[in-house]
Protein backbone atom coordinates (compact mmCIF):
# COMPACT_ATOMS: atom_id res chain seq x y z
CA UNK A 1 0.00 0.00 0.00
CA UNK A 2 2.79 2.44 0.83
CA UNK A 3 4.64 1.73 -2.70
CA UNK A 4 1.21 2.35 -4.29
CA UNK A 5 0.65 5.42 -2.56
CA UNK A 6 4.48 6.33 -3.28
CA UNK A 7 3.80 5.49 -7.21
CA UNK A 8 0.84 7.93 -6.86
CA UNK A 9 2.61 10.95 -5.21
CA UNK A 10 5.53 10.74 -7.67
CA UNK A 11 3.52 10.72 -10.78
CA UNK A 12 1.51 13.53 -9.72
CA UNK A 13 4.50 15.40 -8.94
CA UNK A 14 5.53 14.95 -12.20
CA UNK A 15 2.53 15.47 -13.80
CA UNK A 16 2.15 19.02 -12.39
CA UNK A 17 5.71 20.05 -13.88
CA UNK A 18 7.26 21.27 -11.06
CA UNK A 19 10.49 22.58 -13.08
CA UNK A 20 13.11 24.68 -12.38
CA UNK A 21 12.24 28.28 -14.16
CA UNK A 22 14.88 30.90 -14.64
CA UNK A 23 14.99 34.18 -13.10
CA UNK A 24 16.32 37.51 -15.26
CA UNK A 25 19.54 38.38 -15.02
CA UNK A 26 20.07 41.89 -13.14
CA UNK A 27 23.88 41.85 -13.32
CA UNK A 28 24.26 39.19 -10.73
CA UNK A 29 28.20 37.39 -10.75
CA UNK A 30 27.77 34.61 -13.01
CA UNK A 31 31.58 34.02 -13.63
CA UNK A 32 32.30 30.10 -14.17
CA UNK A 33 28.96 29.80 -14.58
CA UNK A 34 27.57 27.89 -17.99
CA UNK A 35 25.59 29.66 -20.70
CA UNK A 36 23.62 28.50 -23.74
CA UNK A 37 21.53 29.70 -26.53
CA UNK A 38 18.06 30.47 -25.08
CA UNK A 39 15.54 28.53 -27.99
CA UNK A 40 12.18 30.01 -28.92
CA UNK A 41 10.50 27.00 -29.51
CA UNK A 42 8.33 24.87 -27.26
CA UNK A 43 9.54 23.68 -24.23
CA UNK A 44 9.01 20.40 -23.37
CA UNK A 45 9.50 17.77 -20.23
CA UNK A 46 9.96 14.10 -20.84
CA UNK A 47 8.67 12.07 -17.89
CA UNK A 48 10.09 8.43 -19.28
CA UNK A 49 7.28 7.71 -21.43
CA UNK A 50 5.76 11.07 -22.82
CA UNK A 51 6.46 14.77 -23.99
CA UNK A 52 4.52 17.98 -22.00
CA UNK A 53 4.17 21.17 -22.53
CA UNK A 54 5.26 23.46 -19.50
CA UNK A 55 1.72 23.88 -18.80
CA UNK A 56 1.55 19.31 -18.08
CA UNK A 57 -0.68 19.09 -21.14
CA UNK A 58 0.64 16.24 -23.42
CA UNK A 59 2.57 16.50 -26.85
CA UNK A 60 1.62 14.15 -29.55
CA UNK A 61 4.48 13.17 -31.58
CA UNK A 62 4.74 10.45 -34.49
CA UNK A 63 5.43 7.06 -32.75
CA UNK A 64 8.65 6.77 -33.90
CA UNK A 65 9.92 10.34 -32.69
CA UNK A 66 10.74 9.40 -29.13
CA UNK A 67 12.60 6.01 -30.20
CA UNK A 68 15.18 5.40 -27.42
CA UNK A 69 14.58 8.17 -25.73
CA UNK A 70 15.05 7.04 -21.91
CA UNK A 71 13.51 5.65 -18.93
CA UNK A 72 14.58 9.09 -16.81
CA UNK A 73 12.73 12.70 -17.24
CA UNK A 74 14.44 15.20 -19.64
CA UNK A 75 13.94 18.79 -20.21
CA UNK A 76 14.90 20.70 -23.26
CA UNK A 77 13.41 22.67 -26.65
CA UNK A 78 11.27 21.55 -29.74
CA UNK A 79 12.82 23.17 -32.01
CA UNK A 80 13.79 23.64 -35.75
CA UNK A 81 15.61 27.05 -36.34
CA UNK A 82 15.77 30.39 -35.43
CA UNK A 83 12.58 32.94 -35.98
CA UNK A 84 10.46 30.22 -37.04
CA UNK A 85 8.54 29.60 -33.55
CA UNK A 86 4.99 30.09 -35.43
CA UNK A 87 5.87 27.21 -37.37
CA UNK A 88 7.19 24.96 -34.22
CA UNK A 89 4.26 25.77 -32.71
CA UNK A 90 1.88 24.96 -35.34
CA UNK A 91 3.65 21.72 -35.97
CA UNK A 92 3.95 20.32 -32.02
CA UNK A 93 0.79 21.46 -30.72
CA UNK A 94 -1.29 19.72 -33.20
CA UNK A 95 -3.38 16.98 -31.59
CA UNK A 96 -2.77 14.75 -34.74
CA UNK A 97 0.96 14.74 -35.91
CA UNK A 98 1.42 15.53 -39.44
CA UNK A 99 4.94 15.03 -41.44
CA UNK A 100 5.95 18.30 -40.79
CA UNK A 101 7.38 16.64 -36.99
CA UNK A 102 10.39 15.54 -39.36
CA UNK A 103 11.59 19.53 -38.96
CA UNK A 104 11.56 18.98 -35.52
CA UNK A 105 14.22 18.37 -32.79
CA UNK A 106 14.44 18.01 -28.97
CA UNK A 107 17.09 20.14 -27.83
CA UNK A 108 17.71 19.15 -24.11
CA UNK A 109 19.42 21.40 -21.60
CA UNK A 110 18.37 19.31 -18.24
CA UNK A 111 17.84 15.82 -16.68
CA UNK A 112 15.73 16.61 -14.31
CA UNK A 113 15.38 15.03 -11.03
CA UNK A 114 18.62 13.26 -11.69
CA UNK A 115 21.43 13.26 -8.91
CA UNK A 116 24.48 15.25 -8.90
CA UNK A 117 25.59 18.90 -10.02
CA UNK A 118 24.28 19.73 -13.86
CA UNK A 119 27.51 18.94 -15.77
CA UNK A 120 26.96 15.23 -14.04
CA UNK A 121 23.41 15.61 -14.93
CA UNK A 122 24.33 16.40 -18.39
CA UNK A 123 26.60 13.65 -18.78
CA UNK A 124 23.71 11.08 -17.88
CA UNK A 125 22.36 12.52 -20.83
CA UNK A 126 24.98 12.29 -22.69
CA UNK A 127 26.09 8.90 -21.64
CA UNK A 128 22.65 7.50 -22.42
CA UNK A 129 22.05 8.31 -26.29
CA UNK A 130 26.08 7.68 -27.02
CA UNK A 131 24.76 3.99 -26.61
CA UNK A 132 20.98 4.66 -27.94
CA UNK A 133 21.31 6.97 -31.04
CA UNK A 134 18.65 9.44 -31.69
CA UNK A 135 18.52 11.23 -35.20
CA UNK A 136 16.04 13.60 -33.22
CA UNK A 137 17.72 14.67 -30.47
CA UNK A 138 20.41 17.49 -29.91
CA UNK A 139 22.26 18.10 -26.27
CA UNK A 140 22.55 22.15 -26.05
CA UNK A 141 26.42 22.86 -25.90
CA UNK A 142 27.08 24.86 -22.96
CA UNK A 143 29.97 27.61 -22.67
CA UNK A 144 31.83 28.48 -19.83
CA UNK A 145 31.55 31.81 -19.09
CA UNK A 146 34.29 33.74 -17.62
CA UNK A 147 32.95 37.33 -16.72
CA UNK A 148 30.11 40.02 -17.53
CA UNK A 149 32.54 41.02 -20.98
CA UNK A 150 32.53 37.52 -22.02
CA UNK A 151 28.50 37.50 -21.29
CA UNK A 152 27.61 40.45 -23.22
CA UNK A 153 29.99 39.15 -26.01
CA UNK A 154 27.93 35.42 -26.36
CA UNK A 155 24.62 37.32 -26.24
CA UNK A 156 25.44 39.85 -28.49
CA UNK A 157 26.30 37.20 -30.85
CA UNK A 158 23.40 35.01 -30.49
CA UNK A 159 21.40 38.05 -30.96
CA UNK A 160 23.53 38.60 -34.60
CA UNK A 161 21.90 35.49 -35.39
CA UNK A 162 17.96 36.30 -34.56
CA UNK A 163 18.19 34.36 -31.75
CA UNK A 164 16.45 35.30 -28.63
CA UNK A 165 18.78 35.45 -25.33
CA UNK A 166 21.11 33.41 -23.57
CA UNK A 167 20.33 30.90 -20.25
CA UNK A 168 23.20 31.05 -17.89
CA UNK A 169 22.77 28.43 -14.76
CA UNK A 170 25.09 27.36 -11.52
CA UNK A 171 26.74 23.96 -12.63
CA UNK A 172 27.85 23.26 -9.28
CA UNK A 173 24.20 22.53 -7.79
CA UNK A 174 22.09 19.73 -7.45
CA UNK A 175 18.60 20.14 -9.47
CA UNK A 176 16.21 23.35 -8.43
CA UNK A 177 12.25 22.56 -9.46
CA UNK A 178 11.71 25.86 -8.84
CA UNK A 179 11.90 29.50 -9.93
CA UNK A 180 15.67 29.97 -8.87
CA UNK A 181 17.89 32.44 -9.09
CA UNK A 182 20.47 29.85 -9.89
CA UNK A 183 19.33 29.47 -13.41
CA UNK A 184 19.09 33.29 -15.46
CA UNK A 185 17.79 33.90 -18.86
CA UNK A 186 19.65 36.89 -20.46
CA UNK A 187 17.69 39.44 -23.06
CA UNK A 188 18.19 42.83 -24.67
CA UNK A 189 14.39 42.95 -23.75
CA UNK A 190 11.79 41.45 -21.00
CA UNK A 191 8.69 39.45 -23.28
CA UNK A 192 4.79 39.32 -21.35
CA UNK A 193 1.85 38.18 -22.35
CA UNK A 194 -1.45 40.03 -22.38
CA UNK A 195 -5.18 38.97 -23.95
CA UNK A 196 -6.85 40.96 -27.17
CA UNK A 197 -9.60 43.23 -25.40
CA UNK A 198 -10.53 45.17 -28.36
CA UNK A 199 -8.95 46.23 -31.65
CA UNK A 200 -8.68 50.11 -32.96
CA UNK A 201 -9.14 50.50 -37.00
CA UNK A 202 -8.08 52.97 -38.84
CA UNK A 203 -9.56 52.80 -42.55
CA UNK A 204 -10.38 49.28 -42.13
CA UNK A 205 -6.67 48.49 -41.29
CA UNK A 206 -5.87 47.58 -37.96
CA UNK A 207 -4.15 50.16 -36.33
CA UNK A 208 -3.56 48.92 -32.52
CA UNK A 209 -4.92 46.73 -29.99
CA UNK A 210 -6.03 46.87 -26.94
CA UNK A 211 -4.27 44.38 -24.42
CA UNK A 212 -5.55 43.88 -20.74
CA UNK A 213 -2.37 42.20 -18.63
CA UNK A 214 -3.00 39.99 -15.52
CA UNK A 215 -2.60 42.50 -13.03
CA UNK A 216 -5.59 44.45 -15.28
CA UNK A 217 -3.58 47.20 -16.78
CA UNK A 218 -4.99 48.03 -19.98
CA UNK A 219 -2.86 49.60 -23.05
CA UNK A 220 -2.79 49.63 -26.39
CA UNK A 221 -0.27 47.72 -28.78
CA UNK A 222 0.62 49.22 -32.30
CA UNK A 223 4.04 48.45 -32.95
CA UNK A 224 5.76 45.15 -34.50
CA UNK A 225 3.28 44.31 -36.64
CA UNK A 226 3.49 43.18 -40.64
CA UNK A 227 1.20 44.67 -43.28
CA UNK A 228 -0.27 41.19 -43.52
CA UNK A 229 -0.65 40.91 -39.68
CA UNK A 230 -2.73 43.90 -39.92
CA UNK A 231 -5.06 43.18 -42.69
CA UNK A 232 -5.70 40.04 -40.58
CA UNK A 233 -4.87 40.87 -36.98
CA UNK A 234 -5.42 39.04 -33.82
CA UNK A 235 -8.97 38.65 -32.52
CA UNK A 236 -10.54 39.63 -29.75
CA UNK A 237 -10.00 36.96 -26.64
CA UNK A 238 -6.44 35.83 -28.32
CA UNK A 239 -3.36 35.95 -26.14
CA UNK A 240 -0.54 37.92 -27.50
CA UNK A 241 3.27 37.42 -26.94
CA UNK A 242 4.95 40.96 -26.67
CA UNK A 243 8.68 42.70 -26.02
CA UNK A 244 8.92 45.56 -23.77
CA UNK A 245 11.18 47.96 -21.94
CA UNK A 246 10.24 48.45 -18.90
CA UNK A 247 7.24 49.70 -17.64
CA UNK A 248 6.04 53.46 -17.34
CA UNK A 249 5.25 55.24 -14.11
CA UNK A 250 1.60 54.46 -15.08
CA UNK A 251 2.52 50.43 -14.93
CA UNK A 252 2.15 50.13 -18.59
CA UNK A 253 4.84 48.35 -20.96
CA UNK A 254 7.32 50.78 -22.44
CA UNK A 255 8.01 50.93 -26.44
CA UNK A 256 5.83 47.53 -26.61
CA UNK A 257 5.67 45.65 -30.11
CA UNK A 258 4.23 42.61 -31.29
CA UNK A 259 5.88 39.46 -30.90
CA UNK A 260 3.34 36.62 -31.56
CA UNK A 261 -0.39 34.92 -31.02
CA UNK A 262 0.12 32.33 -28.45
CA UNK A 263 -1.58 29.34 -29.53
CA UNK A 264 -3.53 27.87 -26.63
CA UNK A 265 -2.03 24.67 -25.31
Amino acid sequence: MKLILLFILLTQSLVSLNLEKPKTYKNQDIRNWLMSEKLDGIRAFWDGKKLYTKNGNEIFTPKKFTNNFPNFPLDGELWTKRGDFENIQSIVLDKIPSSKWKEIKYHIFEAPFSKGNFKNRLKKVEKWFLLHPSKNIKIIEQKICKNKKDLDKYLNFVLSKNGEGIIVKNPSLPYISKRSNKSLKVKKYFDMEGIVTAINYKNGIMKSLVIKLKNNVIFNLGNGFSKEERKNSPKIGDIITFKYYGFTKNSKPKFASFLRIRKKE
